[in-house]
């Protein structure tokens, strides 16, 4: 099925407007980031993990309801095991530490009439989560440096540039997102693993997306050899769009299922994928060849832009006539 069938789209002619907007779009977001900030999960500022089983089983909102009352807030709370044992991970609290005691002690407090067995206990050091903070900061670097060598070299330098730009562009939106959700109370989604699974997700998903529609660039640059530049990405862009929002609609349809009934423990890689997911195709569509025109006319100094509008003009009076 074919949304969009011999589509004309000037993707590139009013590319200028586009890259500022998206530039105005990710300075704020990253403006509201330096004054709302993040929250972390424990994986990266320490906390403890507990395994419980509770008999008769309690659902997963029941014991969130009991942690939040307790002072535990944002715990993570998940199955573990059997139907009636979950694991419970909740931050160091300010006066002391969140401990194996207090937690147990809330549970049993909450369910009296319940039993409350410990199974295992582990505790997350703050330098530790520190540790973890940076190596995931450095993960996404080194995706992100990796995919510019691989698209330089398979393509050229000017491309795996293009291609980076709009990666850093779809990851930082991303975080804004999280930012923004998470101090208005929308969703309490914190940057844990699970979120930086999605955040290097989206990385791939978007630069699948570049890939193809710059291996369309190549096939049509040996089609039509000395072809206006500008034209050339217009016509790949626009032959690959079906095949681009097919993919995409696909993916968002699963994501807003998790992200609506998958429960707070994948609410936060749902939405980030979700957000990431929109403006990676975005990106792939409106920035990463408009970085490529605009790279390749300032350092080879060719005046694609001059020739581009001779075109258009010729095509619309051949079109009148």
């Amino acid at each position: 099925m074919e949304f969009f069938r011999q589509t004309n789209i000037d993707f590139l002619g009013k590319r200028r407007i586009i890259i500022w907007i998206s530039v105005a779009i990710t300075a704020v977001g990253m403006l509201l980031v330096a004054l709302y900030g993040l929250e972390y999960g424990i994986d990266f500022v320490g906390g403890t993990e507990i395994a419980v089983q509770i008999r008769p089983e309690p659902n997963i909102a029941q014991i969130r309801s009991v942690m939040d009352k307790a002072g535990f807030s944002g715990a993570e709370i998940k199955s573990y095991g059997r139907a009636e044992q979950f694991l419970i991970r909740v931050r160091e609290r300010e006066e002391g530490g969140a401990t194996t005691t207090a937690v147990l002690e809330a549970l049993r407090k909450g369910f009296p009439e319940r039993s409350v067995e410990l199974l295992k206990s582990d505790r997350v050091g703050p330098k530790i989560g520190a540790e973890m903070r940076r190596n995931a900061f450095l993960a996404v670097i080194l995706a992100v440096v990796a995919i510019l060598l691989y698209i330089a070299f398979r393509f050229e330098f000017f491309y795996g540039v293009g291609a980076t730009i709009a990666l850093v562009h779809d990851v930082l939106i991303a975080i804004s997102a999280i930012a923004i959700v998470h101090h208005f109370g929308i969703l309490r989604i914190e940057i844990n693993q699970s979120v930086l699974a999605a955040l290097l997700t989206v990385v791939g998903f978007s630069i699948n997306d570049t890939v193809i529609i710059f291996d369309r660039i190549r096939e049509n640059r040996e089609r039509y050899k000395g072809m206006n530049l500008i034209k050339l990405m217009n016509l790949s862009i626009n032959e690959t769009l079906s095949r681009t929002i097919n993919t995409v609609l696909t993916t968002v349809l699963v994501l807003l299922a998790l992200l609506l009934v998958g429960g707070e423990v994948l609410q936060g890689f749902a939405f980030t994928m979700l957000v990431g997911i929109i403006t990676g195709t975005y990106s792939s569509i409106y920035l990463a060849s408009a970085f490529v025109v605009e790279f390749v006319q300032r350092f080879q100094r060719v005046d694609l832009d001059a020739e581009y509008r001779k075109l258009r003009e010729a095509e619309r009076a051949a079109a009148q006539a």
